[in-house]
């Protein structure tokens, strides 16, 4: 039997779970308020204070930090790397601490993880970090050789939920052509062809359907001419893109589930949802053409996912593309769990991080 802790950071939260092979023994999300981590003036200044409550969650729950055989984090950023299992170490640990590749609270996970790892037998690790890039070529030319497309989106859940169908299928990953999409905060959709993402929307940076806070894509000329009008800084513009956009920016409401009831009586909150969807569905038949049409199934996933009207909406426009299976929620505690269980029972290959800079 091997014991797994794992740990997950994001901005406002940290989240904990203690395995014992597959099976979830121990689990916890520990909040934080914005006025606490406001206070730091970095994010790997958070280090002590994320770290304290891991601490605390083992002795609370009495695991024997000796007898873990691995810790494992959501992954950070660094390099683009392929899919997979890695082991933390301290090439990976600087890339993310440079800020070439950019910040998050989950490049503290894996410090923290390999921190820890150094006082016991156990392996530190990471599986299918979110700058994980495996697009085909004809994927990464924008259409001007100073901006090439990026991959970087929920890589984690992608493939979390397309290898569950698989196993489901009793078939393997690498064996099937997939569209998922991520319907959460943000909103990314990849075509998935015989175990890799050949291309996928930066969710993070403006790409791809509008969603609960995040413009997507949007018209290209008159994002310039806002941008050199004089009327907003930098740091607005970003903000428009992320975090102030989308439903938000039309209606002022982050909550899908809120929008939906307004819906039923405001003729522009449910022009604004039905929009959101009508894109979700033009980027699902957008990838349905980089797989040529040979479509397995079409995984729907994240905590959008959990609205009936959204997912009949979707599968109204797209069923004719291929089935569609609707997986609700994010699970990615849990595939980082199995991630880390595969690679200590050999059933997948644990890589070592190495720099191609």
């Amino acid at each position: 039997m091997y014991k797994i802790l794992v740990i997950n950071l994001g901005s406002t939260s940290t989240k904990i779970a203690y395995y014992e092979d597959n099976i979830c023994m121990k689990r916890k999300t520990i909040e934080h308020p914005s006025e606490e981590t406001r206070s730091f003036s970095d994010i790997f200044d958070q280090i002590e204070y994320r770290k304290k409550f891991i601490e605390k969650f083992i002795e609370e729950n009495n695991i024997d930090k000796k007898e873990l055989d691995a810790i494992v984090s959501r992954g950070g950023h660094t390099e683009p790397i392929e899919g997979g299992i890695y082991r933390v170490n301290e090439e990976m640990l600087r890339q993310q601490a440079s800020g070439l590749y950019g910040f998050h609270p989950s490049d503290l996970g894996s410090k923290i993880a390999y921190e820890i790892c150094l006082e016991i037998e156990a392996i530190p690790l990471i599986v299918d970090s979110p700058v994980t890039d495996e697009f085909e070529p004809e994927a990464r030319l924008s259409g001007h050789p100073l901006m090439s497309r990026k991959s970087s989106f929920h890589v984690l859940n992608h493939k979390a939920t397309a290898k569950r169908y698989a196993r489901e299928k009793g078939v393997k990953y690498e064996d099937l052509n997939l569209i998922v999409a991520h319907l959460g905060g943000g909103i990314s959709v990849a075509p998935h062809k015989n175990g890799r993402m050949i291309d996928g929307d930066n969710a993070l940076a403006g790409d791809g359907a509008f969603s609960t806070n995040r413009t997507g894509a949007l018209p290209v000329g008159k994002l310039v001419d806002i941008c050199f009008s004089g009327e907003y800084t930098y740091e607005e513009v970003k903000r428009m893109i992320q975090g102030e956009g989308g439903l938000v920016a039309y209606l002022g409401i982050n909550d899908v589930r809120i929008v939906e009831q307004i819906a039923k009586t405001d003729e522009k909150a449910a022009l604004c949802l039905n929009s959101m969807i009508y894109q979700i569905s033009k980027q699902i038949g957008a990838m349905a053409t980089v797989l040529k049409g040979k479509v397995d199934a079409i995984l729907l996933t994240g905590g959008i996912a959990n609205s009936n009207y959204i997912v009949d909406k979707i599968k109204e426009r797209c069923s004719f593309i291929g089935p569609i299976v609707v997986y609700p929620g994010e699970n990615e505690m849990e595939a980082l769990a199995r991630g880390a269980l595969e690679g200590l029972r050999g059933e997948e290959t644990i890589r070592d991080f190495e720099s191609t800079e």
